[in-house]
């Protein structure tokens, strides 16, 4: 058996494979609500063959929202919208069920499709909030420094869409926490300047995300999965290092995170990435495993089945994301299975594509790193 189709436990929730669809904005969404996009999008993921995938990132309050057209979980609407949802997915999914709860901090209130300009309030935008008075970059503003009586509230409401989550019925929380969204922020020296208890140390630093996975934990069901999307590095001088990132995880164990998916940068127009080559980011994931000891899921131009079941089966992550790649093949799991010989269950409909049924699969879908002569990543490699 392949590693990659090897389940896993993660807290108490079981997957069936370690295939997992992170959480992708579409910015579709008017007032938080989803709209038959979300239906279209998420009711073919969940009959991808991964054996979780997650919701995008969801805004926790409105004002935490990357653009307007992002989905939110904090009003009784959205709850509804999205439970209704699930239930429809859930006919035919077999797939387990997450949300990322999210707020994006000193990067909101942005014109959707990632364009790099901030709305205007007087066009239905709002000035963002950080942890210091520190613009993410020169075409936004800098955001309002958040008061001590601020940072509590987000994090209650954090723990009030975390019992919406519940309710609606997802099997898992992701926190996000990287790519210089609101925590990432308070986590990276780049943005955060406070001279309080949330600045400053490393220790005061992770206050504020300590605070938040406690009250998420606290408020989310013991059986469901709890996880979160940190920043290993922020690929600047005086960012946040994978040092740090280990401390943070250990920390993040104790107070009850079952894994953290492994990304970087994001917090500084000045970031100094590496090349971006498949597997470019595995290397962080593997050492904050073997640091802290917890589960990591490596993301990052992760494309080639052979490349990610060599990432489990070499123990470098315990699951593996595939982003972009299910964007472009919805089906990229099932493939993949086929790929590594292992039997698994396409929907009933689809019969007729397998390997097994269709003489022109092979056409279709040759072996892995035929055309493209991809190699698993290697330890280290950036």
């Amino acid at each position: 058996m392949s590693s990659l189709f090897n389940g896993i436990v993660l807290g108490e929730l079981s997957l069936q494979n370690r295939v997992v669809v992170p959480p992708m904005c579409q910015y579709m969404a008017t007032d938080g609500l989803p709209c038959p996009w979300h239906d279209m999008h998420y009711g073919g993921l969940g009959i991808s063959g991964a054996g979780l995938v997650i919701m995008e990132g969801t805004a926790v309050e409105a004002i935490g929202r990357i653009s307007l057209g992002d989905l939110g979980l904090y009003n009784d609407e959205q709850e509804a919208a999205l439970k209704q949802m699930l239930a429809r997915i859930r006919t035919y999914s077999t797939a387990k069920w997450g949300i990322q709860l999210a707020h994006a901090g000193r990067k909101a209130s942005s014109q959707v499709f990632d364009a790099p300009y901030p709305v205007p309030p007087e066009e239905g935008g709002w000035i963002p909030i950080g942890p210091s008075a520190i613009a993410h970059s020169d075409r936004w503003p800098a955001p309002t420094e958040m008061s001590q009586a601020e940072i509590a509230r987000v994090v209650e409401s954090f723990t009030d869409s975390a019992r919406r989550a519940g309710r609606v019925g997802f099997d898992l929380i992701e926190v996000h926490a990287a790519h210089g969204y609101l925590i990432s922020s308070f986590l990276s020296p780049v943005a955060n300047r406070r001279t309080d208890d949330y600045g400053g140390s490393l220790e005061n630093r992770m206050r504020f995300a300590l605070q938040v996975a406690s009250a998420v934990r606290a408020a989310w069901p013991s059986h469901k999965a709890l996880g979160f999307r940190v920043n290993g590095t922020d690929w600047i001088d005086g960012g946040i290092t994978i040092v740090e990132s280990i401390k943070l995880a250990k920390a993040l164990r104790l107070a009850g995170v079952d894994y953290l998916a492994v990304s970087s940068g994001g917090n500084s127009r000045q970031q100094k990435l590496p090349p971006v080559v498949p597997g470019y980011q595995v290397h962080i994931a593997q050492a904050i495993k073997e640091g802290s000891g917890i589960a990591t899921m490596a993301v990052g131009m992760i494309l080639d089945p052979k490349q990610a079941d060599e990432i489990v089966a070499s123990g470098r992550a315990d699951l593996v994301a595939i982003a972009r790649a299910t964007l472009d093949d919805p089906r990229w799991a099932l493939h993949a299975a086929q790929a590594l010989g292992e039997e698994i269950a396409y929907p009933r409909s689809y019969w007729r594509t397998t390997g097994k049924t269709w003489p022109g699969y092979k056409l279709v879908h040759p072996p892995p790193g035929a055309e493209t002569g991809m190699q698993p990543a290697q330890p280290g490699r950036r």
